[in-house]
């Protein structure tokens, strides 16, 4: 869906009008081609990972559209790509840490007080329906799910190919649902 804009958003005296387009379009066009590059190396250095990086960097252009009325000045435009990107690679980092941190209470067996008894013993499932998957199966769905990495980074770190990591990740899950089959809608919600 292309939005409608006023045409005095951003400075128009670089960008060539061409008919069809408006001018914020060509503008946003212009910056887009111009910080890609820049804001993924810079989000790269923080977050290291490609995909991770990526994602920053379209979120950020997205959220620049968003506040297009809000940004009248080339330089703000700059400012706040970076600043945005800095802000999500951050959070990104903080998330990983997160969830790698309760992974590890869970893998370690210690419960999560915050977790009713209930919860606990849905936990303590999970965890011995993980420990009765096959080591490969096993190894490949805990660094996917648990340790959050792509399939790309996990071929590469196993040294097997990218279709051997998505057959191994779909024996870990068939095997997860037929095992917990009565908690499948709580496993979902758990792992995605």
């Amino acid at each position: 869906m292309i939005l409608v804009l006023e045409t005095g958003q951003f400075p128009t005296n670089t960008i060539q009008h061409k008919p069809g387009h408006s001018k914020v379009e060509d503008v946003y066009k212009q910056y887009f081609g111009e910080y890609f590059d820049k804001l993924y190396a810079y989000a790269f250095t923080i977050v290291r990972s490609n995909s991770d990086a990526k994602d920053i960097v379209q979120t950020a252009f997205i959220k620049l559209w968003e506040k297009r009325n809000e940004l009248r000045v080339t330089e703000a435009v700059r400012s706040y790509l970076y600043t945005t990107v800095y802000h999500l690679a951050l959070n990104t980092v903080r998330d990983r840490k997160t969830r790698a941190a309760k992974m590890e209470q869970i893998e370690a067996g210690t419960e999560v007080n915050e977790f009713p008894s209930e919860q606990k013993e849905v936990l303590a499932r999970i965890r011995q329906a993980v420990e009765a998957l096959p080591p490969r199966c096993r190894e490949v769905f805990c660094k996917s799910r648990m340790d959050g990495k792509k399939y790309a980074e996990i071929a590469t770190e196993l040294d097997i190919s990218v279709k051997t990591v998505e057959a191994q990740m779909g024996k870990a899950l068939k095997f997860l649902r037929e095992q917990l089959s009565d908690l499948y809608l709580l496993l979902f919600l758990f792992f995605i």
